[in-house]
C-alpha cells in the first residue's frame, strides 16, 4: 500500500482545479482518506469538521450506507445507455421528481455534467429560443461581477471574478457584468432603499447601452457564493425580473449552490427570494456531491413558444455523452429522498437562523471586517488594515486563517481574505458551536503570527538599517 507520502507526490501528476502551474510539483496538499456525517479524516487520521461540505455539495453529509447501496444498485442493474435515443427509469423518475419541486412552471428538466455545462446548456438555450422566436440578434448576456457560473467556456466568460480570467480567453462581445450587489460597498448614507435603486439601476443602465432589442438574458446567483456569500438587497431579485420582463429578457437563476438545501428549501428562488425565473440550472447538492451531475430546468411557457414559432421541426443540439446518466439519476432520487424523510429542508431552516447569530460573535475580533451570509452559508471577511487595498496582505491573513482552522480541526474554504462555509445540512448546534469556537482561534492565532512577523521584521531593520536611513 502506497504511504501517504508517496501519494502526495504522485498527486503533483493531477493538474486541479485552479492549480498554480509553476508550482506544479511542488504541492503538499492535505491528502482526505475518509468521512463520516459533517467530518473526513486526513491520511495522518485527524478528524476535520467539514465547513464548506466540499464544496458547497455534500448536503446529506459524508457516508451514508444508503446512498452507497442505491449506487451499487443500479450500476449491476444497468450503468449506462445513450440519452439521445434510449432513456432509463431512474432519469425519467428523477426528472419528474425535480418538475415537481421546481417553481411555476419549470416542468421541463435537461441533464448535463455538472453545474458549468448546466450553465453553458441554460445560455445555448436562451440563443436557440431567440433564434427560433427569428430574433437572431437578441443574443447578449448580462450578469454580475464577482458571480461565479463555471469554468467552461461561456459559463467562465459570463463568471465575473476577475482574477479567474488571467491569462485565459473569454467571450467579451455578448457579455456585460454589472457591479454585484454588495451592501458592504453601499456608499456612506446611502439608504438602504437608495441603494437597492442603484443596484436595479445597474442592470436597467446596461441594458439601455447595449440596446433593449440586443439583450436575451440576465443571468444571476440568488447569493453570489463563490464572490464570498453576498446577500443582495432585500427585494433586488423581484426588480431584476421586473426589468426583464419588460424587455423582453429571460431570467436565468443560477442555484447550483443556494438549491437543495441550503436556504432551507428545494429551491431557492421562489421560496426564498420570491421569483419565477425563467430558467434554473443546479448541481452539486443535486446528488450531494456523490455522483457528478446538473441540471437545467426550463420555463413550460418558452417550450410553448418554441413550439408555436419552430414549425414542423426545432432541434435543440445541445447534449452530453452522460446526460441523464441513470447512476447519477439513481444517487439523485436516493439524495432527494433521505432529505425528505429526515426533514433536512427544515432543519437547515432552523440551524441556519443558529449558524447566523453565532457566526456574529465574531465581529468582535479587530481584524474582522465583515460576517454575512444567509442558511448555511457564511463568510467572515478579514482585513490586516483598515481600509487597506494590499492584495498580498489579504491572501497572507486568509492562507494562514485557513493554516491554523486546519491545524486545529477545521476546514474552511479560503477565497483571498474571506473564510467561507457551507456545512451539511446534517450539521448539529454543538458542531455549529465547534465550527464557530475553531474559526475564532484561527483568526486569533492567524493575528499573533501576523504580529510575530512585523515584531521580527522592525527588529532585523532596527540592527540592519537600509543604506539610505
Amino acid at each position: 500500500m502506497s504511504t501517504s507520502t508517496e501519494l502526495k507526490q504522485r498527486d503533483n501528476q493531477f493538474i486541479h482545479p485552479w492549480d498554480d502551474i509553476v508550482k506544479l510539483g511542488s504541492h503538499q496538499r492535505t491528502l482526505l482518506s475518509r468521512g463520516d456525517g459533517v467530518y473526513v479524516y486526513d491520511s495522518d487520521g485527524n478528524r476535520l469538521l467539514d465547513a464548506p461540505a466540499g464544496m458547497w455539495c455534500v448536503n446529506i453529509g459524508h457516508g451514508r450506507t444508503e446512498m452507497a447501496q442505491a449506487i451499487y444498485d443500479q450500476v449491476m442493474a444497468l450503468c449506462y445507455v445513450s440519452p439521445w435515443s434510449l432513456t432509463t427509469g431512474p432519469a425519467a423518475d428523477f426528472a419528474a421528481q425535480l418538475a415537481a419541486l421546481a417553481p411555476g412552471d419549470l416542468n421541463h428538466v435537461f441533464f448535463t455534467t455538472g453545474g458549468s455545462t448546466a450553465v453553458d446548456s441554460g445560455l445555448r438555450f436562451v440563443q436557440f429560443y431567440n433564434n427560433v422566436r427569428g430574433k437572431p440578434n437578441k443574443k447578449h448576456i448580462i450578469s454580475q461581477m464577482r458571480g461565479y457560473h463555471g469554468s467552461t467556456y461561456l459559463a467562465g466568460s459570463v463568471s465575473g471574478k476577475e482574477r479567474d480570467k488571467t491569462n485565459l480567453d473569454c467571450e467579451t462581445d455578448l457579455v456585460h457584468h454589472i457591479p454585484a450587489p454588495h451592501p458592504l460597498h453601499k456608499p456612506e448614507g446611502q439608504s438602504d432603499a437608495e441603494f437597492l435603486e442603484t443596484c436595479v439601476g445597474n442592470l436597467e443602465n446596461m441594458i439601455d447601452e447595449v440596446g433593449s432589442e440586443n439583450c436575451a438574458v440576465f443571468v444571476a446567483e440568488p447569493i453570489l457564493a463563490s464572490g464570498g456569500v453576498i446577500v443582495p438587497p432585500e427585494g433586488y431579485h423581484k426588480r431584476c425580473l421586473e426589468v426583464c420582463r419588460k424587455h423582453d429578457m429571460l431570467y436565468l437563476s443560477d442555484e447550483v449552490v443556494t438549491a437543495f438545501g441550503r436556504l432551507g428549501h428545494c429551491f431557492a428562488s421562489e421560496d426564498v427570494f420570491g421569483i419565477q425565473p425563467d430558467l434554473i440550472t443546479t448541481a452539486k447538492g443535486l446528488t450531494s456531491g456523490y455522483i457528478p451531475m446538473g441540471a437545467l430546468l426550463v420555463s413550460e411557457r418558452l417550450i410553448k413558444e418554441i413550439h408555436s414559432c419552430g414549425g414542423d421541426s426545432a432541434v435543440f443540439s445541445n447534449g452530453f455523452t452522460y446526460s441523464g446518466h441513470p447512476v447519477a439519476a439513481a444517487a439523485g432520487i436516493k439524495n432527494l429522498e433521505i432529505m425528505q424523510r429526515e426533514n433536512l429542508f427544515e432543519q437547515a431552516r432552523e440551524n441556519g437562523l443558529y449558524l447566523q447569530q453565532q457566526m456574529q460573535t465574531l465581529r468582535d475580533i479587530s481584524i474582522v471586517r465583515d460576517v454575512r451570509g444567509r442558511g448555511l452559508m457564511a463568510c467572515v471577511e478579514c482585513e490586516l488594515k483598515k481600509g487597506g487595498d494590499d492584495l498580498a496582505m489579504d491572501y497572507e491573513i486568509g492562507n494562514l486563517i485557513d493554516k491554523h482552522c486546519q491545524a486545529l480541526g477545521l476546514i474552511v474554504r479560503p477565497i483571498i481574505n474571506m473564510c467561507v462555509m457551507s456545512p451539511p445540512l446534517t450539521i448539529t448546534r454543538d458542531q455549529i458551536d465547534e465550527m464557530v469556537a475553531i474559526l475564532r482561534q484561527g483568526i486569533l492565532k492567524a493575528m499573533d503570527e501576523v504580529n510575530e512577523l512585523e515584531t521580527d521584521a522592525a527588529a532585523a531593520e532596527h540592527h540592519h538599517p537600509s543604506p539610505s536611513a
